[in-house]
Parts: C-alpha cells; structure tokens; sequence
C-alpha cells in the first residue's frame, strides 16, 4: 500500500512539473511529454454493488442489535427470577428450620408429660395399694371404720372418742388423697393428650416445610439453567454480531477504497482538464511572438502568465496531503518537507513504537499539506483558530475539520475532500488514509485557509 501510495504521489509529482514547464518542452524540442496513465476508476456499478453490501451487513447488524437487546432484557428478567426464587429457597429454609425446631420441642412437651402422667397414674396405684392395706388391716384387727369393736376396746368414753375421731381423720384423709390424686392423673393425661396433639401438627407441619423447601430448591435450580441457558444465546448473539460488525467495517473499507479512487480519477480528470488548458494557452503565447525578420528583438508581444507558487491552491494543498496516502502514523512526526521520525509520549504512541517510524500525525500531515500556503504549529487546538471559522454546513474542499469539546480541548484534525470524504493521519499503528467524515464529537466549525 505504501508503494502504491508513493508511485501515485511520483505521478502527481510529475503532472504538476508538466503543467509548469510543458509549453517550454514543447516550444524547444517540439515533442509532447509523456503522460503518465490514469488512475484506477471503478465502475458505477462496482461502487453501487459495494454500497449495497454495506448496506445489507448494516441491516445484518441492526437486526442482530435488536435481537440482542432483546436476549439482553431477558437475560435481566431470569436474573431476577433467579434471585427470587433464590429469596424463596432461603424462606424455605428458614421455615424448615423452624418447623423442626418447633417439632422437636413438642415431642419434648409430650414425652414429658407422658412421663408426668405415668409419674401420676403410679402414685394413685401406691395410693389404691396402700388404702387396700389399711382397709384390711383394719378389718382384721377390729378397727375399721364404722366396726362396733373399735369402740368396745376403748377404756372410756374419752378414749372412745378419740379413737373415733382418729379412725374418721385416716380414713377420710386416705379417702380424699385418693380423689385428689385421681383429678391430678386426669389433669396429666389431659396434658399429655394436648402435648400429643401439639406434636401431630408440628410433625405435619415439618413435613409441609420440608416439602416446601424441596419445591423451592427444585425452583431455583430451574429458573438457574433457564438464566445460564439464556447466557449461552446472549454471548452467542454478541459473537455473531461482532462477527457481521467486522464484516460491516470490511464493507464500508471497501466502499471508502472506491470513492476514494473514484475521487482520485476526477482529481487527475480535473488536472488533466487544467494541464491542457495550459498547454493550449502556452502554444498561443508562442504562436504570437513575432518571429526576428518582422523587428521587435524577439521579445513576445503580451505580458507571460506567472504560474502560481507549489501550495498556492485548493487542489495542490490536496494533492499534496493525498500524495501521502499510506505513509505510517507517527506520533509528533511530520514538517513542511514531508513525513519525519515520530516522538516518544510516554504512553499509547510509544506501545506502537511511533518513536521509530518515520511519518506524520494528524497536525503534521495538515503542516505538509498546507506548506505553500501557511506555516501551521505542529497542535491541532491552534490550527483550529488558523484560519477562518466556517459552518459545517458550508464546509468545501480543502477545509480543515477537527474533533474535541471545551473540554477535553481538540485532539484530531482531517482534511475535507468532498462527497462526505476526508484524508486523515488517524492514530498510531495506523496509515495516512481516505475515511468517511465522522461526525461523532466533530467540532461545529470547520476552519478555512484558502478562499
């Protein structure tokens, strides 16, 4: 490409020499100077058939764009399931714990008062025992309650007395011990048929928990495949997309290349239109010399036409930022003569090794450009106010165009070609190169030196 670009800058080279000096070649040795061919010019067709592909992989890419913004909005929809259902599995949890817990301390509850109502039940048995004994005892010896002989062997009516008093006490004593004993085994069975109840339900209670937490854990595990799936499609979507992106950009490289040469051809048309005019105006001048034999010591009748200084137009300053199409960036490179070594900057320049390559950065590549016209400090931010501020709007060939913000401040600069083109020195490893104008971050003005 560098080669390609040089032998093009060597043909331009040399039509400008033969606009200035053709009329004098011919005038001395009376032969036509050869010219050098035409640059390539693509078919309208081709241009057409190209833009339509840009088109079609721009369609590819919108559409890919959609169905991933839509995948996208999805994906965000399953992860705020997921996490839901995440929340829910830890609800789930939490109850069956609690339902466990709660399990647990029933079955304390009843066992203990299974044992308090086992504890009560023995007692009335040892109390029952016990009153069986007395009632024989008593029988035996006479004294049982309401028996005539345990008031004949008193020894007075005192000692009768007493002795009825005691043996109605014990009795009724024993008797009434005996009912209380029964109403407190009635309370403890009561007691342990509650505790058995109170351990049914949480049992039950346990099982629905723990059911619940299968369900919920089930849940989570599903709404997670279903957001890994989704994943899976997303990162599938960004691959193909990147993929038609890349084709997209190789579209639109291959579209540029066409306007670009197509550009080319009319720039050379256009100078071959204006090499002719020269010729044809130079062949008049010689014709209306007057020759020795009619007097006037051979001096031409008319004033000569001067010929405008290298620079001095539109078309040389671009002919002269297009001779160097395919020269290398190089960060801080470039003067009035041509492209220079690149210098360090401590950062993305120096990774590319700009440092040790000889070519232009943006500000310099305008330098060279514009060489015959003004001297340009090597930083866009002071080309921007070299020259006449102009709209957008009426920006034209030849105008400079820069990109920035107040602030940032300005950080890119590009020659104007026309048909919505540019010619640029765009960043480190990168070439000097014909791109379409970026209107992203583009400053409002575009700044004018000619005309």
């Amino acid at each position: 490409m560098r080669g390609e670009a040089g032998s093009g800058a060597v043909a331009r080279r040399g039509m400008t020499i033969g606009a200035l000096g053709i009329a004098l070649l011919l005038g001395v040795t009376g032969t036509a100077v050869a010219v050098p061919p035409p640059p390539p010019n693509p078919s309208d067709s081709e241009i057409n058939s190209s833009k339509a592909d840009a088109n079609a992989k721009a369609g590819d890419v919108g559409r890919l764009t959609n169905q991933l913004a839509q995948a996208e909005s999805k994906l965000a929809q399953l992860n705020d399931d997921v996490e839901l259902k995440m929340e829910e599995a830890n609800k789930a949890r939490v109850d069956a714990e609690t339902a466990q817990d709660e399990a647990a301390q029933a079955d304390r509850e009843a066992r203990s008062a299974r044992t308090e109502s086992d504890a009560a039940q023995a007692t009335i048995d040892k109390a029952r025992a016990d009153l069986d004994k007395f009632a024989a005892a008593s029988f035996q010896q006479g004294s049982t309650v309401g028996s005539v002989s345990a008031y004949l062997t008193a020894n007075s009516p005192k000692e009768l007395l007493g002795r009825a008093q005691m043996l109605d006490a014990v009795g009724g004593s024993r008797l009434n011990a005996l009912d209380t004993m029964k109403r407190a085994q009635t309370d403890k069975s009561n007691k342990d048929a509650t505790a058995r109840k109170k351990l049914e339900i949480a049992q039950e209670r346990k099982r629905a928990a723990e059911a619940a937490k299968h369900e919920a854990d089930n849940a989570q595990s599903a709404a997670q495949h279903a957001q890994d799936n989704q994943a899976t499609q997303n990162q599938k979507l960004e691959a193909d997309k990147a993929g038609v992106e890349k084709q997209l950009f190789e579209a639109q490289q291959k579209v540029s290349g066409l306007q670009g040469q197509r550009q080319r051809y009319e720039d050379w048309k256009a100078q071959k239109a204006r090499e002719d005019e020269e010729r044809a105006r130079q062949a008049a001048l010689a014709a209306s010399r007057p020759s020795p034999s009619q007097g006037g010591g051979g001096r031409p009748t008319g004033r000569p036409v001067q010929s405008a200084p290298a620079g001095a137009s539109v078309e040389a300053v671009v002919r002269r930022a297009l001779s160097q199409l395919g020269v290398v960036y190089a960060w801080g490179g470039g003067n009035t003569a041509g492209p220079t070594r690149g210098i360090r900057d401590g950062g993305t320049a120096d990774r590319y090794g700009d440092y040790n390559k000889i070519g232009f950065d943006c500000s310099g590549l305008m330098i060279y450009a514009f060489a015959g016209v003004r001297s340009l400090p090597h930083y866009s931010g002071y080309q921007y106010n070299a020259g006449r501020k102009v709209p957008l709007s009426q920006m034209r060939r030849g105008d400079m165009l820069f990109w920035g913000g107040s602030a940032r401040g300005i950080h890119h600069v590009a020659m104007y070609l026309g048909n919505g083109q540019m010619v640029e020195a765009p960043q480190s490893g990168l070439r000097v190169r014909i791109a379409p104008v970026r209107y992203g971050g583009i400053m409002p003005y575009a700044t004018r030196l000619i005309g």
